[in-house]
């Protein structure tokens, strides 16, 4: 799976979209310390790694997880800055919701903090299927040779 590149001096919020989605009743905001747990059982749903990943994210100062909430009910996440500086990922949103542009809310939201940061570009790391919905949501593009890149260190990992 390759990583893929993002100009962060292009992106900005879609306010339009986050306020649709509130007016549908879900609502992006940082996540609190407090609700860390629910976040990381709520990434292990994806993977345990995912769910290792959102802690590390959680335990940032100030954290570097954003949640999708519905009806007190976590629908969708996103974080940064886990794995590795200056990386997006993981993100996961419920199969209920997809297409309703939570989890293009959701990147946005991170990608304009890594911005807000002093970043400059935005690394997403081991991108799968998920290829063409960066491509189209924030024009990111291939970095060639980047995989395994970071993920080459994994307990377990053979090339």
């Amino acid at each position: 799976m390759i990583d893929l590149l993002v100009r962060l001096y292009e992106i900005e919020e879609n306010l339009e979209e986050e306020l649709r989605l509130q007016k549908e009743g879900i609502r992006v905001f940082r996540l609190l310390a407090t609700d860390i747990g629910k976040a990381v059982e709520f990434a292990r749903s994806f993977s345990e790694g995912w769910a290792n990943e959102c802690m590390a994210a959680g335990t940032n100062h100030p954290p570097t997880c954003f949640v999708a909430v519905r009806e007190k009910q976590i629908v969708g996440f996103a974080c940064y800055d886990a794995t590795a500086k200056d990386f997006f990922g993981p993100t996961g949103v419920l199969k209920s919701e997809r297409g309703k542009g939570v989890g293009a809310v959701l990147l946005k939201k991170c990608l304009c903090a890594m911005r807000a940061q002093g970043y400059v570009y935005a690394v997403i790391g081991g991108v799968g299927d998920a290829l063409p919905f960066y491509e189209k949501a924030v024009g990111a593009t291939s970095i060639e040779r980047s995989s395994p890149g970071v993920y080459s260190t994994l307990i377990g990992f053979s090339s």
